[in-house]
């Protein structure tokens, strides 16, 4: 088994050499868990934390030394977030990840975390404090050349359908045309926002950045975007007054799961013109339906780059680069 200490007594198995002489692409632990404890303002930020660790292996080492994982993820945790002002998943997976690559003498470390957190906000109207969940993704891949990191967020929202609002005010308006003009009924629609069928969405936004870049990204930002690119934020705790807010608010932005990508792509874009155009960006959004029994996904990945090209021309771009396209370009030689 490769999973003993490499302190231990014995002989180090895992540096023998394999009966096939092939590398592997990734080797690592999955599944750990920790609970990362983060001294604010007087008082402690718990963030529940998942984290998987690889390494890529030669082809002349029989196994990675898996009981140095724990051991460089608990000494990282340890020199990352203690004394610090926030806590950051990307930073602490690209320390992580250098840890690993220098004990297991590897090529590239991979290194992913997802993180729990809850944080209050105010409810629109009552203002009553609510504390909410989301969640913080990091991820880095460290070479020799340096490590690319990945800032990411996950929260949710809601969205009202556009097609079914326009059936239903066509409706509405037949009826009204009984007994009011073309005017007077489009006084009536700017009042009051014709109904329509929700959905609860789940926004999930990444941003990565290459080797040797020093832009540090605050997650509170992207979540914001990603908030923004639903028809309206929800709230765990609302009055009477915030639950019509909400709902008036969500059907005068009404948004196709396709709308939620784009504008948080626009979010991405206005919000960090000065992004260089190497820099990776992910949007997805999923949408639980609520008159059907599928969900609907929207997604789209790329460089910023090509991003701004698609934008400004107008044409399709035939190949977009995805993330573990832009996980696996690090440290190789592009072709």
């Amino acid at each position: 088994m490769n999973h003993a200490s490499a302190t231990s007594p014995g002989p180090d198995v895992q540096n023998r050499v394999p009966t096939l002489h092939v590398s592997l692409s990734r080797v690592g632990v999955t599944g750990v868990e920790k609970i990362i404890r983060l001294e604010r303002e007087g008082g402690q930020q718990l963030f529940s934390a998942e984290l998987e660790c690889f390494v890529d292996l030669g082809p002349r080492q029989k196994g990675a030394h898996m009981s140095r994982f724990e051991e460089d993820v608990n000494g990282a945790i340890g020199e990352v977030i203690l004394g610090d002002a926030a806590f950051r998943a990307e930073t602490l997976a690209e320390r992580i990840a250098e840890i690993v690559r220098e004990r297991q003498q590897a090529l590239r470390a991979e290194v992913t975390i997802k993180a729990r957190y809850p944080e209050e906000k105010p409810a629109p109207v009552s203002g009553i404090r609510t504390q909410e969940i989301y969640t913080m993704l990091g991820a880095a891949v460290a070479s020799e050349h340096g490590t690319r990191r990945m800032i990411g967020v996950t929260a949710q929202g809601m969205t009202a359908c556009p097609c079914a609002q326009e059936l239903v005010a066509a409706k509405a308006r037949e009826r009204l045309g009984a007994d009011f003009n073309e005017e007077e009924i489009e006084k009536i629609f700017a009042a009051v926002p014709v109904a329509t069928h929700n959905q609860r969405g789940l926004g999930t936004l990444h941003i990565g950045l290459p080797e040797g870049s020093d832009v540090e990204l605050d997650a509170t930002d992207l979540v914001a975007i990603v908030e923004e690119s639903m028809s309206s934020e929800i709230y765990e705790l609302m009055k009477r007054s915030d639950e019509g807010t909400v709902v008036e608010k969500a059907h005068r932005r009404p948004r196709f799961v396709e709308d939620c990508v784009r504008e948080a792509i626009r979010g991405v874009i206005d919000r960090y013109p000065d992004l260089p155009a190497d820099v990776f960006v992910s949007s997805r959004q999923e949408n639980l339906e609520s008159i059907h029994q599928h969900n609907v996904v929207a997604e789209r990945f790329g460089l910023l780059g090509e991003l701004r090209q698609e934008i400004g021309s107008g044409d399709h771009l035939p190949h977009h680069t995805s993330m573990r396209e832009w996980l696996d370009g690090a440290g190789r030689p592009t072709v």
